[in-house]
């Protein structure tokens, strides 16, 4: 039933989205020249994956966690699609595909080591990753490792339709700090 939810909603919203997508792509390119970012991440199964987002920080900034990112390597259309969430809306794509889904544990870096071994003990690569989860919502990063895999797997026993559509209620109306990025 998620993914045929998943299916639905990242296909609607890719449509209907479609005008929105290439105002941000339009005004990223000015920004930083090259608006996609890409990067390689763990998907289910522990199986990579690339996530597709808006950028957010200076082409070259290097490939680690948000939480251990510079803060003045973000752009200031980047603070803005971060603040808004805009930056996630291409991941809808990967939603589509079916690497991803609306809802679950964020997926992490390769790089990551205690995240990973956390979030092995406690099956969450069992699922698709999503764009939003339990852990965003309550403002939980990848900063803490375990606690975030403890609610990762908690968000994983409990994840019924009702609390799918109140973590994308609450992702969509601002509830989350997102990743944060050290200032």
């Amino acid at each position: 039933m998620i993914r045929a939810l998943d299916l639905f909603f990242s296909l609607f919203g890719l449509l209907l989205g479609l005008p929105v997508l290439v105002v941000l792509f339009l005004v990223g390119l000015f920004d930083t020249g090259s608006p996609i970012f890409s990067q390689e991440r763990v998907g289910l199964n522990k199986k990579p994956f690339t996530l597709v987002k808006f950028r957010t920080m200076r082409k070259g900034t290097a490939s680690v966690p948000s939480h251990l990112a510079c803060g003045d390597a973000i752009t200031p259309f980047g603070r803005f699609l971060r603040r808004t969430k805009l930056d996630e809306l291409p991941q809808l794509w990967n939603v589509l595909k079916g690497e991803m889904s609306l809802v679950g544990p964020r997926p992490c870096l390769f790089n990551q080591d205690e995240l990973i071994r956390e979030r092995q003990e406690r099956g969450v690569f069992d699922v698709r990753p999503g764009i939003t989860g339990l852990a965003q919502v309550s403002d939980i990063d990848m900063s803490t490792p375990r606690l975030l895999a403890e609610t990762d797997e908690k968000m994983i026993r409990n994840l019924g339709i009702a609390d799918y559509f109140r973590y994308i209620f609450m992702t969509v109306t601002g509830k989350g700090a997102g990743d944060r990025v050290r200032s």
